[in-house]
Formats: structure tokens, C-alpha cells, sequence
């Protein structure tokens, strides 16, 4: 296959995107996870993955966080960025996605996913336009649609956000927003 025939399954792909399921650890952060003294787990966020993510949102983009670990940090930057489904402590992420895909009544093909280790493989593998940052295990990167060429925690989602963006053509009007 050529790159441009690549490049055109990706974006025709990115233009079918209703919803985008993110996992958390390695994804909307770099995997790290900082614990204080009263045991709470601290997690360092990317400014450009939030404002990625408020951009889909605006376009009416459903944004689902998918966690197997719940914390108070996720939960705050959920609500800050206006995430509504956000999904802790789960344990099968395949049947978590489906409630939600149902309640939203979509399909996979309108499903974008991310994610970095093997739990996340039952939604990848479903997802119409799969993805990993570029920190993730290697046999997501083999398995997924396309692997970012930022790090998780580090802009990958914002990538994943833009591409989807470009895709539908509404990037350059969110872009030119900022110029005018």
C-alpha cells in the first residue's frame, strides 16, 4: 500500500468520527502517576490534548474517557474540559464502550480510540480509526491504525483531535478563528 492511499483510508476513516474513547495512563498522560502522602494520585495533563479535546467538543464530538484506575485528578480535569462521559474503575472497557456507543446510538465505524497498553486492545481493535501514541507497547503500535508521533501525555491527543478535525474540514475555520 502506498502513503498516499494510506494517508487517504486514515483521513476517510477520521471522517466518519462521532465519538472519540481515550484511555488515561500513557494516554492522556505520560504514564506516570505521582502518589501524596494521603495516598491520592497526582497526574501530570497536556494543555494541547485539553484544548484538542474542547475543540471536538464544540463540534459536537462525543469525547468518552475509559479508565480502569479512578482518581480525583481525572475527575477534575474531566469536568474542566466539559467531558461528561468519563467512566473510572472498569474493568472490561469493551462493554463499558458499547453501553456508551448505544446510548449515543453509534457504531464502531463512527468511533475513534486511543490507547497504550493491553487492556485497551478489546476497544482498538473495534474502534473505525484506532490509535496509539507513539510511547505506547509495542504490539498496539503493530495492531492500531495509526500510532502518533508524539508521546502520551505529551500532545498525542491533540494529534488524533487535529487529524479528526482536518478530516471533516473544520480545522482551518476553528484555525482562521484565532487569525481574524
Amino acid at each position: 500500500m502506498s502513503h498516499n492511499q494510506f494517508e487517504v483510508s486514515l483521513s476517510q476513516r477520521a471522517k466518519a468520527i462521532k465519538m472519540v474513547l481515550l484511555d488515561v495512563d500513557g494516554v492522556l498522560t505520560d504514564g506516570t502517576i505521582y502518589y501524596s502522602e494521603k495516598g491520592e494520585s497526582l497526574k501530570p495533563f497536556n494543555t494541547l490534548d485539553g484544548q484538542g479535546l474542547k475543540y471536538l467538543l464544540g463540534e459536537g464530538i462525543v469525547v468518552a474517557i475509559i479508565s480502569g484506575r479512578s482518581s480525583d485528578s481525572l475527575r477534575a480535569r474531566a469536568k474542566d474540559l466539559g467531558i461528561q462521559e468519563l467512566h473510572m474503575n472498569v474493568s472490561n472497557k469493551r462493554i463499558q464502550a458499547q453501553d456508551i456507543l448505544l446510548r449515543h446510538e453509534l457504531d464502531w465505524t463512527q468511533v475513534a480510540a486511543m490507547g497504550d497498553d493491553w487492556p485497551d486492545l478489546p476497544i482498538l481493535t473495534q474502534a473505525g480509526l484506532s490509535s496509539a501514541p507513539l510511547t505506547a507497547h509495542p504490539e498496539l503500535q503493530r495492531r492500531v491504525h495509526w500510532v502518533t508521533q508524539a508521546k502520551g501525555g505529551q500532545g498525542a491527543v491533540r494529534e488524533l483531535c487535529d487529524l479528526i478535525l482536518k478530516s471533516q474540514g473544520r480545522y482551518e475555520d476553528l484555525l482562521n478563528g484565532y487569525l481574524t
